[in-house]
């Protein structure tokens, strides 16, 4: 299993605005092709207030590969990118996989 952690800093002002977009037009595409979203966050406190950071778990890197490659050929999930692409000011994506010690629960 991988978790892939994707954080956006988003433009002053626009968290809500992003949030109630991905809500409403992002969310239900990407759990019927992502999978298991591990956590969505936005941030509250700190240096960092204008960004969103959500987690997603993989089978393997190959599993992510095929669904991100399916994601971006959904007509709905480039229509939705083509709306919260003004909101984005840096994107940062990481790829973790588990300490040997971590025992993960999936449900998807």
């Amino acid at each position: 299993m991988i978790v892939e952690m994707r954080e956006y800093t988003l433009h002053s002002g626009t968290v809500p605005e992003y949030l109630k977009l991905y809500e409403h037009e992002g969310l239900a595409i990407q759990r019927e092709i992502l999978g298991h979203m591990v956590g969505y966050y936005r941030t509250e406190v700190g240096s960092a207030v204008n960004e969103v950071v959500h987690l997603w778990a993989y089978d393997s890197f190959e599993d992510r590969q095929q669904r991100r490659a399916r994601l971006a050929a959904d007509p709905g999930w480039q229509s939705y990118v083509r709306k919260i692409r003004p909101m984005l000011v840096e994107q940062r994506n990481r790829i973790m996989y588990p300490a040997s010690f971590f025992e993960p629960e999936l449900h998807a």
